[in-house]
């Protein structure tokens, strides 16, 4: 990419995607995205347009100052509150930014006496995280936990405190962690636990709660769950979800929160306002596994590589070359669906992909279309297969 040398073309990045979807309507299928983590279907509810304008109007555009310097207003402690009861952990704190949150919350904790051990396969915003600190850093491999066993039985004594990180649904792969024997690792090895459930919260689970709820273990036995509100609150930031003491002393404390603005008025009422909605309307969380399981089951019986994925909002279809990974997303836009390309550094070299998103908005004409393209596209060109191959 930096020598340009697959990019002599233009590249799919950084698209205007209003100015796609214009010029799409105009094509017999119209416009569908399948690159937008709007899992619940909720970006465009007008109840949540309707909430951030009633925001704006009555508060102003921003939250004015840090909460910690600044005062909060009586909506920031309510929302924390409600997704807490939702969670069903004793406290949630509610940040700026979801990638910052993991950055910051990981080098709070941790120390030069300690050691963070972390999924091959996790996060960029975990492994800056596991990097900004004094402590040590050990990786395991990707939901390898006989692997993350024979670290902690060979490391674990020479540390004060050990902090393991995952996350609950991976966003390249859509693949699960073993939520179940995670925990009972860090229990027996006097470990905590992270675990970003960034992709999971609104997704996973009858009604949402993610992978705690899915596999049935209680919440409260996970020291650290990490939350956004981009994904399927519609909104933006992030939060950390842990028990009351320490989300009590965090608030005083942690960087990211005393040093930065609270959440905006629009911003907070859309993230309320979503996961009201969530709470009123489970069968949202119905609607995307079902839609996740089409596109999973109808992805695989078109011959199409859906890698690790479970079926579960997030599905890559993998590609041999990346040369043939851009032909084929170049090949959808021109039909109206948008859904760009991860090839490296997003992903290993040898695995481009194109990730779709799937959401409960989605319908099954739309799921059938670009099953369809996609495999159409595959086919046509084979021969960027053969000539990547041949050199």
């Amino acid at each position: 990419m930096a020598g340009s040398a697959l990019l002599e073309g233009g590249h799919p990045w950084f698209a205007h995607t209003d100015t796609i979807a214009d010029a799409s309507n105009k094509l017999a299928g119209g416009y569908v995205s399948f690159a937008h983590y709007d899992y619940l279907g909720l970006l465009k509810d007008p109840r949540m347009t309707a909430a951030a304008k009633a925001a704006i109007d009555e508060f102003g555009s921003g939250a004015g100052a840090s909460r910690l310097v600044g005062g909060e207003r009586t909506a920031h402690r309510k929302f924390e509150d409600d997704m807490a009861e939702f969670l069903g952990v004793g406290g949630v704190l509610a940040l700026i930014s979801g990638y910052l949150t993991n950055m910051s919350i990981i080098s709070h904790f941790m120390g030069a006496r300690d050691l963070v051990i972390t999924d091959d396969l996790a996060h960029n915003s975990i492994v800056m995280g596991a990097k900004a600190g004094k402590f040590s850093h050990i990786k395991f491999r990707h939901n390898d936990l006989d692997h993350l066993e024979h670290i902690l039985t060979t490391e674990r004594s020479k540390y004060a405190r050990v902090l393991i990180a995952a996350e609950g649904l991976y966003s390249m792969d859509g693949d699960l962690a073993d939520l179940p024997r995670l925990v009972e690792i860090k229990d027996r090895h006097d470990a905590w636990l992270l675990l970003d459930e960034a992709h999971s919260y609104g997704v996973l689970g009858d009604a949402g709660r993610g992978l705690c709820e899915r596999c049935g273990v209680d919440p409260e036995r996970v020291e650290l769950q990490i939350g956004t509100l981009s994904k399927s609150f519609a909104s933006s930031g992030g939060f950390i979800a842990a028990s009351k003491v320490v989300i009590d002393w965090l608030r005083f404390t942690l960087p990211c929160f005393v040093y930065s603005v609270g959440l905006s008025p629009a911003t907070l009422a859309t993230a309320q306002t979503a996961l009201d909605i969530l709470k009123a309307e489970p069968e949202r969380v119905r609607a995307l596994h079902r839609n996740s399981q089409m596109f999973l089951s109808k992805a695989r019986a078109a011959g199409l590589d859906t890698h690790t994925a479970v079926g579960e909002a997030v599905i890559p279809v993998l590609f041999q070359t990346q040369e043939q990974t851009l032909a084929i997303s170049q090949i959808l836009l021109e039909q109206g669906i948008y859904a760009p390309p991860i090839i490296h550094v997003g992903v290993p070299k040898d695995l481009p992909r194109i990730r779709f998103f799937i959401s409960a908005g989605h319908t099954e004409a739309d799921i059938d279309r670009v099953v369809t393209a996609l495999a159409q596209a595959a086919e046509m060109t084979a021969d960027l297969v053969g000539k990547a191959v041949g050199t």
